[in-house]
């Protein structure tokens, strides 16, 4: 019996697959594969390492675009989240070690796991074409269901919502999954090519005219407007979703410009899946091994570049030399998995939260707005700047406790319900649907 995945987008809810009549098995000979499971937990405790830097900076959502990027705060220039440098009211050693701190986090963090998912959701949406005939069949209502997903999440909550590029993208991609292998190939080159000449482009652009960002008159920090850093620090949330609907076009920017990177990256997670990358064999380990070696390898020396060329540099640290570093992490996690005998708290908590990945990636978001913006706790104006010494320290220690309650609170959701509270919400809206198709169908 064929289980439905609890998300319709990515992997199975259990971390099986248990392939349709005359479909494939896994390679290596098992159905199952709790590895994806693993690194789809670590990608989305990833994922917040770079969002909470939007949430606490001046401006949130829009200081991104006027601002600075997630991935600024250079060692030794000063923290950038709140507005205020950091920690000036501890001295320059605690000031010095603060913004390293904050630097090396962000390093770490900008564009990898955001990428790492991305590969993930490919490499579901070809489990997901192993089982289901015809093909694309039911899909369609998932994807569509995302992509409705994705826009109530950004309008009502997060500005900087992955979800509805990622079901645009799902649609092409399901498409080219009944094409042929050399097809799709083709398509990896062109998207790959098309991204790398836009983002060359761009950030020639950028360093011949310059890209970085000043406070200038009227600013509340980092070149943010006043009236957008007072309306998340202390205007109500209706104000803000108005805000984003009236700048959707900018703000839905980033899905747009990196579409070929989207594409690029589903495909390359299709093509890991089929040639066993996740597979708990030796076929699997020795793939991740290359993997490890080659992303880390080529990505670790091009991001470190990028970030010490300065925020011009951007774009090609996050869309370039980010997904690079990702295939090498998936590599690393999967040496660590393999290495593990007895999963402990830590294992069992990312399987949980890689099995409840949409609700967790939504349950994060919604914490981090109530917890920063003003209409919430308001911590991002309270504990950012001033000279009160909590910058950048407070930001990582936000990060550290929402992952804390994912973790914990997906393996508890998980010993009572089957699948994530969003998950079992997309599965009952599909079953509606799917009971009205067939009714119409019954009738007919």
């Amino acid at each position: 019996m064929t289980r439905t995945p609890a998300d319709g987008t990515t992997t199975p809810t259990s971390g099986t697959t248990t392939p349709a009549k005359g479909a494939a098995a896994p390679p290596g000979g098992s159905g199952r594969m709790p590895l994806l499971d693993v690194v789809r937990g670590v990608a989305i405790i990833g994922t917040l390492m770079t969002n909470v830097w939007i949430f606490t900076g001046p401006g949130a959502e829009w200081g991104v675009l006027s601002g600075g990027s997630p991935a600024g705060g250079a060692a030794g220039t000063g923290s950038s989240s709140g507005g205020g440098g950091s920690a000036q009211g501890g001295g320059p050693a605690w000031e010095w070690a603060g913004a390293w701190a904050e630097a090396i986090f962000r390093l770490v963090a900008d564009g990898k796991f955001l990428s790492m998912l991305t590969i993930l959701f490919g490499a579901g949406l070809a489990i997901q074409y192993r089982s289901a005939r015809p093909w694309p069949g039911r899909y369609r209502w998932r994807a569509l269901f995302l992509f409705v997903e994705g826009t109530l999440h950004f309008l009502l909550v997060f500005a900087w919502d992955v979800l509805m590029g990622y079901a645009v993208t799902a649609m092409l991609t399901a498409w080219l999954l009944a094409r042929s292998a050399r097809a799709r190939r083709r398509v990896m080159a062109w998207a790959a090519g098309a991204h790398l000449a836009l983002m060359g482009l761009l950030t020639a652009g950028l360093v011949a005219y310059g890209g970085g960002n000043g406070a200038g008159a009227g600013s509340g920090g980092g070149g943010v407007p006043q009236e957008v850093v007072d309306l998340y620090a202390h205007g109500s949330w209706a104000d803000q979703v108005a805000f984003r609907l009236e700048n959707a076009l900018v703000l839905r920017m980033e899905p747009v410009l990196t579409f070929g990177l989207l594409l690029f990256l589903f495909l390359l997670g299709v093509r890991l899946l089929r040639a066993g990358a996740f597979g708990s064999d030796g076929t699997g380990r020795r793939l991740r091994a290359r993997m490890l070696r080659w992303g880390l390898g080529l990505g670790v020396p091009l991001n470190v570049a990028c970030a010490l060329g300065g925020e011009d540099w951007f774009l090609m640290g996050r869309y370039v030399a980010a997904p690079l570093v990702a295939v090498g992490y998936i590599g690393v996690i999967g040496a660590v998995v393999d290495r593990v005998r007895r999963p402990g708290p830590l294992t069992r908590g990312l399987t949980s939260l890689g099995r409840t990945a949409l609700s967790g990636y939504v349950l994060q978001n919604v914490v981090c707005v109530l917890v920063s913006y003003g209409f919430g706790l308001g911590l991002a104006a309270e504990l950012g700047g001033g000279g009160r010494g909590w910058d950048p320290w407070w930001v990582m220690g936000l990060w550290a406790a929402v992952s804390v309650l994912m973790l914990a609170g997906s393996a508890l959701w998980l010993r009572r319900f089957s699948a994530g509270p969003v998950e079992s919400v997309q599965r009952w809206a599909l079953g509606l649907t799917e009971n009205r198709s067939s009714g119409r169908g019954g009738s007919a």
